[in-house]
């Protein structure tokens, strides 16, 4: 056995964190995730450092905020090169490195030309067709994205797409692959995989597998077996509607009209939440798979497991669906922590994010890391419910004029977007659904005004200086009238 423990990061992309059963959700079946965090510690108060894919990432892999990492906050960038890197850190501490999935690294690799790893000795990967996309829109290539390939070998090529639904259309389709062909069982067989063959063949290491699932970000589209597991009738309905939009980030206004989420009647919401139930039970078995064979190879109480998921999905709240916002179902993500050293059945309150992840891992390894990063080791936390780890949990998001920024205290959150500039500020225990956005009351200005200093303060601290306009906050002109010119773009729609 290893004289370190094993790391088996499992991600999620888009999952937000109430649609679990350990997160409150009595509708949601999630058995072994469930399991895991009664197990472990399941940290309550956890956020993403940017609601979008790259520069989640970004943090995860670095432990810093996007705009130190990769210098933006779209989802876009390259790490830049004096950052740390999970996959090279662990690699330099002597543990074999493995990426199993989606990794969103970009640039993306043209044919031929060796992948963009930051670390990983080896990789299996999808990247949701975007590869092929950009190279071989009908997908006649191989080489690309390991996972189109596996299909065309097993007899199932093209069919991926085959139903038509984009990966930015929430429009519920299933599946056309059998589960059993399903990308996120594919993903958990590869990552099996890799774990019986290190143990096989490098059991003096330790490894460090970062099991990435592909869902349940959109396109909707579960395993038939799983298309009917919810009587969408019973689902509780999405909060809010499209009408309370109008004194919130604008983005999310723009977002409907690019995205044609006003054709969505209310059963259609109910539909598609049930679909992204569906493809959360699916994703809850394949970890089960994973965490079943994890155990088989008896280093189940040699391995640090993580999970968590990049950001969430607001799923029809507020008439709305993805990212890009600081309403709950966007910034809240599940974090949970179990193995060696590591107390079960934990709950903790405080403020973490996934910017924390890679210096929990180091301290748990004992491989600290050369740099400072923005966050924080959860150790203390994760075994002392009364741990400091700090008082107000900063998140950013897009570039001017589209920035935004928040700071939440655990009770209130604050919400600047520069195009307005547009404030929302939100009082979490009298209000958890945010229907009531303070910001607009007649004494707004009393309540806003410390709210903004916090913000200006979190953001000068962290180094977030595009969304500073000296001693106050950036700001441009707003016309919301002018969406109603705006056509339906970035479905991402595919040929194959």
């Amino acid at each position: 056995m290893p004289s370190k423990p094993n790391i088996l990061l499992i991600m999620a992309d888009q999952l937000r964190a109430d649609a679990l059963g350990c997160y409150g959700n009595d509708v949601s079946r999630t058995p072994n995730l469930d399991a895991l965090a009664a197990g472990g510690v399941c940290f309550e108060n956890s956020f993403t450092p940017n609601p979008i894919c790259v520069p989640a990432r970004a943090s995860i892999t670095t432990g810093n905020y996007s705009h130190r990492a990769t210098g933006v906050k779209e989802n876009a960038g390259l790490i830049r090169d004096d950052q740390p890197r999970i996959g090279a850190h662990f690699a330099s501490c002597g543990y074999e490195t493995y990426a199993c999935g989606k990794l969103h690294y970009v640039p993306y690799a043209p044919p031929a030309a060796p992948r963009l790893l930051h670390g990983f000795a080896h990789c299996d990967l999808t990247e949701s067709g975007r590869i092929l996309k950009k190279f071989d829109p009908k997908g006649e290539l191989r080489g690309l994205e390991d996972y189109h390939d596996y299909l065309a070998d097993v007899g199932w090529a093209g069919f991926s797409r085959a139903h038509g639904v984009g990966n930015n259309d929430v429009r519920p389709c299933p599946s056309p692959v059998p589960s059993e062909h399903h990308v996120d069982h594919w993903v958990a067989d590869r990552t099996i995989e890799r774990m019986q063959s290190h143990v096989r063949n490098v059991s003096e290491k330790p490894f460090f597998i970062w099991c990435s699932f592909p869902k349940p970000h959109a396109p909707y589209d579960p395993p038939a077996e799983y298309v009917n597991m919810y009587d969408v009738r019973d689902i509780p309905p999405p909060v809010g509607d499209e009408s309370m939009l109008a004194d919130r980030n604008p983005f999310l206004q723009w977002t409907r009209i690019t995205h044609a989420l006003d054709s969505l009647s209310p059963q259609a919401r109910r539909v598609i939440k049930g679909y992204y139930y569906g493809l959360i039970a699916h994703q809850d078995a394949q970890i089960g798979r994973v965490l079943d064979a994890l155990n088989q190879t008896q280093q189940g109480d040699n391995t640090i497991v993580v999970y968590v998921a990049d950001h969430g999905d607001l799923m029809g709240d507020f008439g709305m669906y993805f990212k890009c916002s600081f309403l709950e179902g966007s910034v809240r993500v599940p974090i949970i922590v179990k193995g060696p050293g590591i107390p079960a059945a934990g709950r903790r309150k405080q403020l973490v994010g996934l910017q924390d992840v890679l210096p929990t891992l180091a301290e748990l390894t004992d491989c600290p890391l050369v740099d400072e990063v923005d966050g924080v080791s959860l150790v203390p936390a994760s075994r002392h419910d009364s741990a400091e780890v700090r008082d107000i949990f900063y998140s950013q998001c897009l570039d001017t004029p589209n920035q935004s920024a928040m700071v939440c205290d655990g009770r209130f959150k604050y919400i600047y977007s520069q195009a307005g500039p547009t404030e929302q500020l939100y009082d979490l225990q009298a209000d958890p659904h945010e229907l009531v956005n303070l910001a607009s009351r007649s004494d707004h200005e009393q309540l806003l005004e410390p709210w903004r200093r916090r913000l200006i303060d979190e953001a000068r601290r962290v180094g977030d200086t595009a969304i500073l306009d000296g001693e106050d906050l950036v700001s441009s002109k707003l016309d919301r009238a002018s969406y109603a010119a705006l056509g339906v773009t970035e479905m991402g729609w595919r040929w194959y």
